[in-house]
């Protein structure tokens, strides 16, 4: 049988490469409409929300049920409880010492053969698909499924957010690398700036209900950000902002891609980066109108729109080398992750039309 919907299901598909272009584009369609989608918070819980049956009706063995099982009926007649007992109201109920299944063969098991007999073999299932239809224990997904807090109904888990941002990055890549149609791609880039933005980081703390910049675990429904602390989700996001940024290894080799960075990112003014040098040394770099600038392994690379793409290498001896590809060679990709120091900075000149 199907289980519900489940985020972590959507993203395992989408990130298994199992899926064309349009068939990730048609989850996530589908997934924007669900009952997974918090209109509030602008993102997707973990578990669709649900009503949960009160303590009293939990446990409640239905007249149909009844009438299904000769063993059950005769259990009751005899006034033995070892199965099931009746309470004041006459409502039927499975033995509440039960843990599951298991302990219902166990009680079956220890029937008196003289006054049950051939009951005791023809039943067996059907009492026993009658507990499992009231419990439905393999359906059990943890306390997202049944609790009311603590990342229970109605929350929403950062960590699976940010992982179903990670699967949707992969996804806009592929359609790149795959020169799918334009206007396919842009709408994959539609879902995966629309998950960015529902995460806390770019929510007022009216909204989010905490600082945005600090990691919580969940929002459960009704609330703000509960459970503070460092998550996971902390790893997704910087591999999801790297790939927003267009930065690749391969064979060893840097490389600077930005095929979905998005221009309003780049300054429309001079502005002061301020950083921290291999040496632990603070240090700065004026920023031109059109650039952006962030730090890998501690070297600054700035990315500035121009008409021409190639790369600029500034070096610790003011010598400055130049790429005319998105790559940097091998040399210079090993001093920047060995953190030698040799390496200044990086400019990365990008075509303008690129952009988003």
């Amino acid at each position: 049988s199907h289980l519900y919907e489940m985020l972590e299901g959507q993203v395992a598909v989408l990130s298994s490469d199992l899926l064309s272009t349009e068939g990730a584009l048609k989850v996530l369609n589908a997934l924007k409409i669900s009952k997974l989608f918090r209109k509030d918070q602008y993102s997707y819980l973990l578990y669709p929300n649900k009503e949960l049956p009160l303590f009293r009706n939990k446990n409640t063995i239905d007249n149909k049920a009844l009438e299904s099982s000769e063993l059950i009926r005769k259990l009751i007649q005899n006034n033995d409880n070892s199965v099931v007992t009746k309470d004041i109201s006459e409502g039927l109920h499975f033995n509440g010492n039960f843990k599951n299944a298991d302990d219902l063969r166990s009680a079956l098991d220890q029937l008196d053969e003289k006054q049950y007999g051939k009951l005791i073999v023809s039943d067996r299932e059907i009492v026993l698909d009658i507990f499992e239809a009231i419990f439905d224990h393999k359906s059990f997904t943890g306390r997202s499924g049944t609790f009311f807090g603590y990342e229970g109904l109605g929350s929403i888990y950062w960590h699976m957010v940010s992982k179903l941002q990670l699967a949707v990055l992969e996804c806009c890549q592929k359609a790149i690398s795959d020169n799918e149609a334009e206007s396919t791609i842009e709408k994959l880039l539609k879902h995966y700036y629309e998950i960015n933005a529902g995460i806390g980081l770019h929510k007022s703390p009216e909204i989010y209900g905490a600082f945005p910049t600090d990691p919580y675990s969940h929002t459960p429904a009704n609330k703000g950000a509960q459970q503070p602390g460092m998550t996971g989700q902390v790893k997704e996001d910087i591999i999801s902002r790297f790939g927003e940024l267009g930065v690749t290894i391969e064979k060893g080799i840097l490389g600077f891609i930005p095929n979905m960075l998005r221009r309003e990112e780049f300054i429309e003014s001079e502005d002061q980066f301020h950083y921290y040098d291999v040496n632990q040394e603070k240090k700065s770099i004026l920023l031109s109108p059109n650039s952006l600038c962030f730090s890998f392994c501690q070297v600054p690379i700035v990315y500035h729109i121009s008409t021409i793409e190639y790369i600029e290498i500034k070096k610790k001896d003011h010598n400055t080398t130049r790429q005319n590809s998105g790559q940097l060679d091998f040399e210079t990709s090993k001093e920047i992750f060995s953190r030698s120091g040799l390496i200044e900075h990086v400019v990365v000149h990008i075509n303008g039309s690129t952009l988003k």
